[in-house]
């Protein structure tokens, strides 16, 4: 799989303000690192398609998205505070109407992405299922 790093200005100044402000409508997504075990959050829009809610990797196979596959409780923490969820990564056939979706939401933001990786197969998407506590 492919991965698109972000350049540093994204790493060390706009994920910490989408993180602090939710900006474009972003989420603060906390995963558990599969290596430390430490938490490790960053900004994700998630989309809700017939109401299940998701979460789309832009940039391809990121640390977050190995760290949910090993890991797969997720934190999402918005205005309405956090809730908690088990991911599933949804087969690859099943992935065209989440990420058309996603698109949408996220708008001119995430273009770049799909020009650079076309193919469903380049965007693990994870489907979230509250956990109830």
């Amino acid at each position: 799989m492919t991965y698109l790093k972000p350049p540093l200005f994204v790493r060390q100044v706009f994920n910490r303000i989408a993180l602090a402000t939710g900006i474009s409508g972003t989420e603060k997504v906390t995963v558990t690192r599969r290596r430390s075990g430490t938490p490790q959050s960053v900004p994700i829009i998630p989309v809700d398609v017939g109401g299940v809610r998701y979460l789309v990797s832009t940039r391809g196979e990121s640390e977050w998205v190995r760290n949910v596959r090993a890991t797969p409780t997720v934190d999402i923490g918005g205005k309405r505070g956090t809730v908690r969820y088990t991911a599933t990564e949804v087969p690859v056939a099943e992935r065209d109407p989440i990420i058309a979706a996603y698109r949408v939401k996220a708008g001119k933001t995430v273009e770049g992405y799909w020009q650079k990786l076309p193919a469903a197969t380049d965007h693990p998407v994870f489907a979230l299922s509250e956990v109830t506590r």
